[in-house]
């Protein structure tokens, strides 16, 4: 990596940074520019091909599952929503070998995951890589909006059709055709719609897919008796005929053609994916004549011509399939065997990502205040769901119809034809916890007494008071000579554990992992609603992971405002998905937009999006929040501005963000970059009515160095009336080097939660990438007098637990996902560490190649 002007680069702040990424010109930052589109030499007589159900978002029913459709030579994918390269690593499926993807419709819900995969196919290598994709005509706005952030080169592939019936893939391997589906809408005079008519007011995403996949057929045995019979010697010409030509006999003077020499041909296997996401869907798929040759008994065709269809894989969902309509549907395909892989309440409480889950189950053993149990449905819970939903021996189908319930990773095989049919060899075994439990108890005794001290400590530090737990201060002696005990600050005298808490929903760098998703705080304001700080691929999904489906449907409710540090795919890829369930959960009720706070160019990408789906959202400018613009909002309220103040008084008050004497200045400063203050007041005064409602002070964003348009945020908590007593403060440095604006916002502050992506000793790296290490993050808090310091954004050299000298971390934490902060309990945050380390005693220090080999471009 070029560090020829990072280093050189040292200014009064006794740290460096790579000028040339901060500005947006690093050649070494993204993918290269020319990436190769993947070309396999095909094998027409391929020995092992099958479907695979991959199982993204079928435990939090976030996403639509992917299907994998497997030949030797040849990879697709049939959609790809949130939590798909997760789960892809965490299965060792390689994503490397895919060629072409599929969407069965273009949405948040089908296609959340996909910006995040063709980044990681870019990085790959030395020269990166793309991938075919397809969909409806509506890929287009997806495309246009995702331009923004990923280089053109990733999706000069995108390829959309429009015709009813379209045969994107036909070759000697698989013929794949795509059958368009449009809801039935007519309008009506009140400008509503109705369901039922046949004239169409389609909204862009209102396309739906149906893919269905036809193998060519298995040419009969060869019988060389009947060849010898006919003139032929053995040789060359046997392999022709046996590959469909004709050949001149050699003793004869006649052609011999395959029908000859060959016995009866055996059809392919053919397999259907049908995504009907709406009763409006519905009404259509009944009548689309492009399935007629594959149902069972077309009335209009003898059995003999229709084709057999082996294998349906259905991504409706419950509301549609339990119909007596879909089912009739279904029954046409009466010899296929249907594989009900929407969302199954089978699946509900059975975690997709096995090894977060046992991380989260031994933390969870260790310090159950801290590290919270997973929010899955009880029991209860999902017995009321099953007797909503059909089960699929419910189904009022023929006796010669098999229905399954999808199961993760549950294949169909296709070839070689005598395994045709399930296969479940690779569902994975299903983990108790008690069996997680006990393992780690006799993989680590010590873990016992561990775990009944860290609750002595916890329950020694609160008391109960009218229902609320109070703080109170904490004279016992500490058995750790490093950990010093800090004044508790004013601000935390008489908290309740209803105030607020801190929700790390992931804490990885670069792209999700098998242990780490990617960044998402979640500040819980309980009462008051919660605001969501960053929302990287998969943030709905933790959210579903953490509270439950119930309960993180109620979060993403009470979402006051959502802020983004920058516009690194890691930071904000997650966020149509949050915007569009809300405005799923919230649609038919009244109810305000909900405010994003971002980079200007996060502002570009939401405003092509939205031309696929509403996201019900308002957008405001990082740079209209910061301290100097807010001021000049404060003196202009009421007042008729015309715009120019606020540049004036940003570029007079606003401290440069670097060291006095470099010539660069943060990208908001830069002429051609002009703030229109008038545009951003009503919004302005939008947050701080929600900010009033939420029992806070401010919001304030402040310039960071890592990227053009990289912030930081400081959130202050009102003060409390009546007591005198200040509001807490918390401080979320974004991804940066440290600096001086960082800095001065964090003084004081209750919580700093600061990147900290690299180990002590990767100092150049963490310069070469404006990322900072975690000495250098402990030593920004000290250097504020921040209370207690969060580290998180951890590269993926550390996929368990990041390489930390405790000497340092006497008021510090490292953060995992899922990991709940109340801040009833934060002093006793640092106790934890040593425990911690105790619980990750053989793994402090390992490297899993598999999950870091294409994560550090992306970073």
């Amino acid at each position: 990596m070029e560090e020829s002007s990072s280093t050189a680069t040292t200014e009064s702040v006794g740290l460096g940074f790579n000028k040339r990424r901060a500005e947006g010109k690093d050649k070494n930052d993204g993918p290269k520019k020319n990436l190769q589109l993947k070309v396999r030499k095909l094998n027409p007589v391929n020995t092992i091909s099958y479907v695979q159900i991959l199982g993204t978002g079928m435990d939090t029913q976030d996403t639509s599952p992917s299907v994998l459709l497997f030949f030797d030579k040849q990879r697709f994918i049939f959609n790809a929503g949130e939590g798909l390269q997760r789960f892809c690593t965490e299965h060792k499926i390689k994503l490397s070998k895919i060629d072409h993807i599929f969407l069965s419709r273009v949405c948040s819900e089908t296609a959340g995951g996909l910006p995040g995969l063709l980044l990681t196919l870019a990085a790959m290598g030395d020269e990166g890589m793309s991938v075919n994709i397809w969909g409806p005509s509506d890929l287009k706005y997806l495309v246009n909006a995702m331009k923004s952030f990923i280089p053109n080169a990733a999706m000069v592939h995108a390829r959309s059709f429009s015709d009813d019936l379209f045969v994107p893939i036909d070759d000697e391997v698989v013929k794949i055709s795509a059958v368009l589906l449009r809801p039935r809408y007519s309008k009506v005079c009140d400008d509503t719609t109705k369901e039922g008519s046949s004239e169409f007011a389609l909204k862009p995403g209102d396309v739906s897919v149906v893919y269905i996949c036809e193998l060519p057929e298995i040419k009969g045995k060869f019988d060389p008796k009947k060849a010898a019979a006919l003139g032929l010697r053995p040789g060359p010409k046997y392999r022709e005929l046996q590959l469909g030509n004709s050949v001149q006999s050699d003793r004869q003077d006649i052609m011999v053609h395959p029908s000859d020499v060959l016995g009866p041909s055996v059809p392919g296997p053919i397999v259907l994916i049908v995504d009907c996401p709406t009763v409006s869907h519905l009404h259509e798929l009944s009548f689309v004549h492009s399935f007629t040759p594959y149902y069972s008994y077309p009335s209009e065709h003898s059995k003999e011509m229709c084709k057999k269809v082996d294998c349906v894989i259905h991504l409706s969902p419950a509301s549609v399939t339990c119909t007596s309509e879909y089912q009739q549907w279904m029954s046409r395909f009466a010899e296929a065997q249907h594989v009900m892989a929407g969302h199954q309440p089978k699946n509900v409480e059975i975690p997709i990502l096995k090894s977060s889950a046992r991380i989260a189950t031994r933390l969870n053993y260790l310090c159950p205040q801290f590290f919270p149990s997973p929010g899955f449905w009880s029991l209860p819970q999902l017995k009321s769901l099953l007797s909503v939903s059909k089960a699929p021996s419910e189904f009022s189908l023929p006796s010669s119809c098999e229905v399954i319930a999808a199961e993760n990773l549950l294949k169909f095989c296709l070839r070689p034809l005598a395994q045709l049919g399930l296969d479940r060899s690779g569902i994975p075994e299903i983990t108790s916890r008690p069996k997680i439990i006990e393992d780690l108890i006799s993989e680590i005794p010590e873990i016992v007494d561990a775990s009944e001290h860290i609750t002595q400590l916890l329950h020694g530090n609160s008391i109960a008071n009218g229902g609320s737990t109070t703080l109170q201060a904490n004279n016992a002696t500490t058995e750790e000579p490093w950990l010093h005990e800090t004044a508790l600050p004013s601000c935390l005298e008489g908290i309740t554990r209803e105030d607020m808490e801190i929700v790390l929903l992931g804490t990885g760098s670069s792209q999700p992992s098998k242990y780490r998703n990617v960044t998402s705080i979640f500040i819980n304001l309980f009462s008051k609603g919660s605001i969501l700080l960053d929302c990287g691929e998969g943030s709905l999904g933790q959210l579903k992971r953490r509270f439950g489906i119930e309960g993180a449907d109620e979060a993403v409710k009470g979402l006051r405002c959502i802020w983004i540090s920058h516009i690194h795919a890691d930071h904000h890829t997650g966020l149509a998905r949050i915007l569009a369930r809300r405005r799923d959960l919230l649609n038919g009720t009244p109810h305000e937009l909900l405010l994003v706070v971002g980079p200007r160019q996060l502002k570009t990408y939401l405003d092509a999006y939205q031309k696929l789906e509403d996201l019900d959202m308002q957008f405001l400018d990082c740079r209209h929040t910061t301290e100097a613009s807010l001021k000049n909002f404060e003196s202009s309220e009421n007042k008729d501005v015309n715009g120019s103040g606020c540049v004036q008084n940003d570029q007079k008050n606003g401290s440069n963000l670097f060291a006095k004497g470099s010539r660069m200045e943060s990208h908001w400063k830069r002429p051609g970059s002009p703030v229109d203050a008038s545009s951003a007041f009503p919004l302005l005064t939008t947050l701080k009515k929600i900010l009033k409602e939420a029992g806070l002070e401010a919001l304030i964003s402040f310039p960071v160095v890592h990227c053009p348009q990289a912030y930081g945020v400081v959130l202050k908590a009102a003060d409390r009336t009546g007591k005198k007593i200040p509001g807490w403060k918390i401080v979320y440095s974004g991804d940066t080097r440290p600096c001086p604006e960082l800095v001065e916002a964090s003084r004081g502050a209750t919580v700093l939660i600061h990147e900290a992506t690299f180990e002590d000793g990767m100092v150049e790296e963490a310069i070469a990438r404006n990322h900072s290490t975690t000495q250098e993050a402990i030593e920004v808090g000290d250097s504020a007098g921040a209370y207690r310091i969060i580290l998180t954004h951890f590269s993926q050299r550390y996929p368990k637990i990041p390489v930390f000298d405790e000497t340092h971390m006497h008021k510090t934490s490292i953060a995992f996902d899922m990991m709940s902060v109340n801040l009833a309990d934060l002093p006793m945050l640092p106790r934890v560490l040593p425990y911690l380390k105790l619980l990750f005693r053989d793994e402090m220090i390992v490297d899993e190649s598999e999950d870091v080999n294409v994560a550090a471009a992306a970073i």
